[in-house]
This record gives structure tokens, C-alpha cells and sequence, in this order.
């Protein structure tokens, strides 16, 4: 339960992080997008892109709100054990990424965004995968 309310709060403070994006909030957009090594931006997501992955996360908290148990739901019990595989899945592939800019497998290191990524965003990203994984075995 309690390994539930950590991904919980994890996933509420990312979505909220996207969603102030979405309302022109700019802490921390510059340095969560990947550049090339002139600086050049792989991404440029548009305000409704930051509000899906809000809208997921904010989704993502409330699963693992209802996986606690502390809240009782009427969520077919298919989704709430497939949705326990693909959630930490997702961010394990994350952090394992694309092998050119993200993740820990990257090859452009030494930009902001990859000394970033490499220290904070691809170990919250396994972290939240290991956690998913061992919430789903137990």
C-alpha cells in the first residue's frame, strides 16, 4: 500500500508540473526537452501535448491510488492488472530510451538535457519502473 501512495504522489507532482506548462508555467520545461549538441531542440511539445501527458500522469496517480486499496473503485479488475504491467513498462523503456538522446543508454551525453536525464529524469524513470514491477509481484 504504501509503495502504491509513493508512485501516487510521484505521478500527482509530475502531472501538476505538466499541467502548470499548459498554463504558461516555465519551471523546468527548457531543461526537461532534449537538444542536439548546437542546442537545438529534438522536441518543441505544444500546450496540448503538455496537457495529455498531464491528464496521464494525473491518470497514473489515480491507478495507483485505487492499487492501494485506500479508495474503493469500480474499475474492472482487467485493467487494474494489465495497467500494472504497462505503466512501470512504460518507464522502464524510458529510462533505458532511444539510444541517441534520452535515457540512460544515450549517446549525446554532455548536453544540459543529457546531464539532466542521466542524473535525475532516467532514475526516477527506472525508479518508478521498479516500483510498478514489485507492486504488481507482491
Amino acid at each position: 500500500m504504501t509503495t502504491s501512495l509513493i508512485l501516487s504522489f510521484i505521478f500527482l507532482i509530475l502531472g501538476l508540473i505538466h499541467l502548470n506548462w499548459v498554463i504558461g508555467g516555465e519551471f523546468g520545461f527548457a531543461q526537461s526537452l532534449p537538444t542536439k549538441e548546437n542546442g537545438e531542440r529534438i522536441l518543441n511539445p505544444k500546450k496540448a501535448d503538455s496537457a495529455i501527458v498531464g491528464i496521464g500522469l494525473i491518470f497514473f496517480a489515480m491507478f495507483y491510488i485505487f492499487k492501494s486499496g485506500i479508495i474503493n473503485h469500480q474499475i474492472p479488475g482487467w485493467v487494474m492488472k494489465y495497467g500494472g504491467w504497462i505503466i512501470p513498462s512504460i518507464f522502464i523503456l524510458r529510462a533505458i530510451g532511444d539510444f541517441k538522446y534520452v535515457g540512460f543508454f544515450k549517446k549525446l551525453k554532455d548536453t544540459d538535457f543529457g546531464k539532466r536525464d542521466t542524473k535525475f529524469f532516467s532514475p526516477l524513470c527506472l525508479i518508478i519502473g521498479i516500483l510498478g514491477f514489485i507492486i504488481q509481484i507482491i
